[in-house]
């Protein structure tokens, strides 16, 4: 009978054991599939711009930051973080004094997650390649499980929605678009299959051309390119304005007889978006949100 009673009790204790562990952990979708992450982390070291802009979002504080961000937007809220590296190297000195509960990388830092699981559980919350918006809807949904904020994280995401039916509605009868990049006095231009092709595939604005290779850093061109291309708009982004560089702005760069002799030049119809909320940040709830604005905003100048 004791033994019953020993072997009875072993195995309630294993089962209780099992359970306090689930509720220590939740399962997320990531960039490398579904993993188990600690359940409401306290301490929180992240290196993706994004995934921070989303956090923040939900109004969550973080204990560990780049020490450069690229968005001025999010400097109030990480003026108490310690910075534990870059975006691209993290400082792992650093990040071990702080002892974080989990850390969040992504993009740019994404290659460094297996060292980073060596001092605390890392996690890849990459947004990249086709269907940014989605992916983006994931993040914050997976955010919101990882930190208790499932119906706040939800909001995001319907908001979202909304904003991007209001544009569909408006991109559809607007004509076609251009999406060019400038880096100092260098053009290159966007695909449907490029890191901003959420543009065309997303939002359903029409692309001024079909064949452009799919590139990081986009196809070089031509400001002959352009004017022979005429598209309707022109939607701009200056990567040197992006990453802190001392170049010629977008504006100045594209401010030439070839370009002026296009449609969109033509009519203003030219969109010079927030390079850093569209390059660093992008699939941030509140980047993603702000960019969806001044797209709409320009939009309805015209109609």
């Amino acid at each position: 009978m004791r033994a019953f009673h020993r072997t009875a009790f072993a195995f309630a204790f294993a089962l209780t054991a099992q359970t306090a562990l689930a509720a220590d952990t939740v399962a997320v979708d990531t960039a490398r599939g579904v993993v188990e992450v600690p359940n409401q982390p306290e301490t929180v070291a992240v290196f993706d711009i994004a995934a921070l802009d989303t956090i923040n979002a939900l109004g969550i504080s973080v204990a560990g930051t780049p020490q450069r961000l690229y968005v001025d937007y999010l400097e109030n809220a990480t003026s108490n973080a310690e910075p534990v590296g870059s975006l691209f190297e993290p400082d792992f000195e650093a990040i071990n004094a702080l002892s974080p509960d989990l850390i969040i990388a992504g993009g740019r830092s994404s290659r460094q997650v297996d060292a980073l699981n060596e001092l605390a559980p890392a996690i890849d919350m990459t947004i990249w390649g086709d269907g940014l918006l989605d992916q983006a809807k994931a993040r914050f949904l997976a955010y919101g499980k990882i930190f208790g904020k499932e119906a706040e994280a939800q909001g995001l995401a319907d908001k979202l929605d909304a904003k991007v039916s209001e544009i569909q509605g408006q991109t559809a009868n607007a004509g076609n678009a251009l999406i060019v990049l400038t880096n100092g006095s260098k053009v290159s231009v966007y695909g449907k299959e490029s890191r901003f092709g959420w543009l065309h595939t997303e939002l359903g604005w029409a692309p001024a051309i079909e064949d452009v290779k799919a590139s990081t850093h986009g196809e070089a061109i031509s400001f002959e390119f352009i004017r022979e291309t005429n598209p309707d708009w022109l939607i701009v982004v200056d990567r040197a304005a992006a990453i802190g560089q001392d170049a010629a702005l977008a504006a100045e760069t594209l401010n030439n007889k070839l370009v002026a002799e296009t449609t969109a030049w033509k009519s203003g119809q030219v969109i010079y978006l927030d390079a850093a909320k569209v390059y660093i940040a992008a699939g941030g709830y509140q980047s993603t949100m702000d960019t969806l604005d001044a797209l709409s905003s320009a939009l309805q100048k015209t109609n």
